[in-house]
């Protein structure tokens, strides 16, 4: 049986660690916010984006398009999975997983290949599905050159080809409990429904 010292000292101990806790949540709490107000403050710019890409669809064919619209029997697929590098967020990855795997089973007999943007989705997704690529590392400096290249190999895999359709899944962001996982299409272009609400 454990004698006062060994007590107190165990509340001693747990004293501590709830200190600890307890800034590490204030932490967190500070990071979260400033998150939040990055994401609400990217929205307008956000909403004009989508406008002017709601006005250029509207005109689009074949022939103003080009080689973004074209429209070819959809034989090759690529799902562009984005999820996190770290796990502890609830649902958030485990929702974009299941919508991949959806899209591949929705896609069944047609070739279906994976572009695994985080750590957790390209983990777990390599185990079942075809993931031919893996930029984890954007998120380490998450910068607007670095989303460039990426959306440029994704466009060269559509034109040159090798891909005839190209998705995108993802978490469209509600609020810090509530995230909607969304399936858009990146390639070919088609024209943007006036009411897509921006994410």
């Amino acid at each position: 049986m454990a004698n006062l010292k060994e007590i107190r000292n165990r509340i001693t101990s747990v004293s501590s660690t709830m200190q600890i806790t307890a800034a590490m949540k204030m932490v967190s709490a500070a990071k979260l916010k400033k998150a939040q107000d990055a994401i609400t403050a990217m929205r307008p710019y956000a909403e004009k984006l989508t406008e002017l890409l709601q006005n250029l669809s509207a005109t689009l064919d074949g022939d103003i398009g080009g080689e973004f619209t074209k429209q070819r029997e959809v034989k090759k697929v690529l799902v562009v999975a984005i999820t996190s590098n770290r796990g502890l967020c609830g649902a958030f990855n485990a929702n974009v997983i299941k919508e991949v795997k959806n899209r591949a089973d929705y896609y069944t007999g047609k070739q279906v290949d994976v572009f695994a943007i985080g750590k957790k989705g390209n983990d777990i997704l390599t185990k079942t599905l075809s993931v031919v690529d893996n930029q984890s590392q954007v998120f380490d400096h998450l910068t607007f050159e670095n989303v460039t290249v990426i959306a440029e190999t994704l466009t060269q895999k559509f034109v040159s080809g090798e891909y005839d359709k190209i998705e995108l899944v993802y978490n469209q962001f509600k609020n810090a409990a509530t995230q909607i996982v969304q399936v858009e299409q990146f390639l070919p272009l088609a024209a943007i429904k006036s009411d897509k609400k921006v994410s």
